[in-house]
């Protein structure tokens, strides 16, 4: 048996403790590197000649004439500008990140990188992309029993890879402004680098964590209540915040008691409206409008009317609406012959996409969408805006886990001068669309399936007038917006 004496008690306490020492020396010497405006190292990149003779006008030559002279000015605009998924997903943090390069900032941009990017920050030599390690697949489900184990080694792989991107793949900058939600791990391992690296730490409310993870697990559920006090909880500890709406700026303002700027969403110069020949053009070029392309040009004489629907293919989006309300529709064009076909286009990658497509092809089996033609759709950036300006109609299906956020996809529709209907039982939605001037809300099915009979056939009169007021909004610009809100916290716009 074995003889537990003091001797060896103490010989192992003296391990442990030497083991726990070596430990904690090796994680500080190895912690982030501080952010140090004085540090040249921050803004002296390597510079290829044909780089160095290219006008001064654009951010790089600003960056470059004034580097010689103010070593700290481009490191004063440094930001981390970070979002835990898919870069080319998300255009609000692109638009953050165009914006502080645009004014000479340095940016690394750091996500996972899945898909492609907006065509100027894959060109600015000001910005540069950090990609996260990938989730492996073996942590990937929807099921929700699986959820309640996966969610902990999922949490623990996305910290790791995020603190490593973070801390040693991403220069040390002034600012670090990071997407919320997710909001676990995303908050904790960000301020913890923030902490160390002597950088100011910024949020940009989308919406809440928690209210998204209740709409899998329920309000009550011990998991949301948690993730409610942990994002309550690093909110605090902010330098600055972003919301996306008035009201999640009044909400954070009463619940957690932080002041938020309301930074609304606009749409970037790559959506814009389309003259005729253009939208043409581009219908015979795209393979899923092709064969329709002669019909669609027709104008109001058309037999067919194009809608497009963005998505994410996620939970707060229920496509059982739409997809029942075009059932009903193609019933209706049998008996009603003034109503045109419809061709609808969903565009978007999501975890709920084959669960969607598999009730549209059970669909088109018992034929019952014979009057409509349903297509998905991943495109380009740039196609993906041009889709936009050739459409008829938009359809936005985000429903608001919060009820205080607003979907970007509409601003992206009122930037191609689209106009959209979309479900607006949330408090938000008036910030956004104005009924009847740009816009139309529904609450349900029945709702949806009378908009698209009037707006196509008995009311057509209120489509071009709808047309007008979202044209009228286009003219509002992310720039407009940026520079106002988020350029003077950043010190980049006086």
């Amino acid at each position: 048996m074995f003889d537990w004496t003091s001797k060896t008690f103490v010989d192992v306490a003296i391990f442990v403790a030497l083991i726990i020492s070596s430990l904690v020396t090796l994680f500080l010497f190895t912690l982030p590197t501080q952010y140090d405006p004085c540090n040249p190292d921050l803004v002296q990149e390597d510079v290829p000649e044909e780089e160095k003779k290219k006008s001064v006008d654009s951010a790089y030559g600003y960056f470059n004439k004034h580097r010689a002279t103010n070593k700290a000015l481009k490191v004063e605009g440094s930001t981390q500008v970070v979002v835990l998924g898919d870069i080319g997903r998300s255009p609000r943090m692109q638009y953050h990140a165009i914006s502080i390069a645009k004014h000479g900032g340095r940016v690394d941009l750091i996500g996972y990188q899945e898909s492609e990017v907006h065509p100027v920050v894959a060109s600015s030599p000001l910005i540069n992309i950090v990609p996260i390690a990938p989730i492996p697949n073996l942590l990937r489900t929807n099921s929700k029993l699986l959820f309640l184990f996966v969610a902990p080694l999922k949490a623990f792989w996305q910290a790791w890879s995020l603190y490593h991107a973070l801390g040693y793949r991403a220069k040390p900058a002034k600012w670090m402004l990071v997407q919320n939600p997710p909001s676990i791990p995303t908050l904790a391992i960000a301020q913890f680098i923030c902490f160390f690296r002597n950088t100011n730490f910024v949020i940009d409310w989308h919406n809440f964590g928690y209210s998204i993870l209740a709409l899998k697990l329920g309000y009550g559920h011990p998991l949301v209540i948690i993730a409610s006090l942990y994002e309550n909880l690093f909110a605090r500890f902010a330098f600055a915040h972003f919301a996306v709406t008035n009201a999640m700026a009044r909400v954070l303002k009463e619940k957690y008691g932080i002041t938020a700027r309301p930074l609304h969403d606009r749409p970037s110069a790559i959506f814009k409206p389309l003259g005729s020949d253009e939208r043409s053009a581009f219908l015979s070029r795209l393979v899923e409008t092709a064969q329709y392309a002669k019909d669609l040009s027709k104008g109001p004489k058309s037999p067919w009317r194009l809608l497009v629907s963005p998505t994410s293919w996620t939970a707060d989006e229920d496509f059982t609406v739409l997809l029942d309300a075009l059932v009903s529709y193609s019933s209706l064009v049998t008996s009603k012959t003034q109503l045109p076909k419809i061709l609808a286009i969903i565009t978007g990658k999501g975890p709920f996409k084959e669960h969607y497509l598999s009730k549209i092809r059970a669909l088109n089996q018992d034929k019952k969408l014979l009057n409509v033609v349903i297509l998905t759709a991943w495109l380009t950036p740039e196609d993906y805006a041009l889709l936009l300006g050739s459409a008829d109609l938009g359809v936005s299906l985000h429903t608001s886990s919060s009820g205080v956020d607003l979907p970007m996809k509409v601003v992206d529709m009122f930037g191609a001068g689209l106009p959209v209907v979309g479900w607006c039982k949330f408090e938000a939605w008036p910030e956004l669309v104005r009924e009847g001037v740009n816009g139309r809300g529904f609450q349900n099915t029945e709702e949806l399936l009378h908009l698209l009979v009037d707006l196509f056939a008995e009311r057509e009169a209120d489509l071009p007038n709808l047309k007008k007021g979202a044209l009228k909004e286009s003219s509002y610009r992310w720039d407009d917006e940026w520079d106002g809100v988020a350029g003077k916290l950043f010190k980049l716009v006086k």
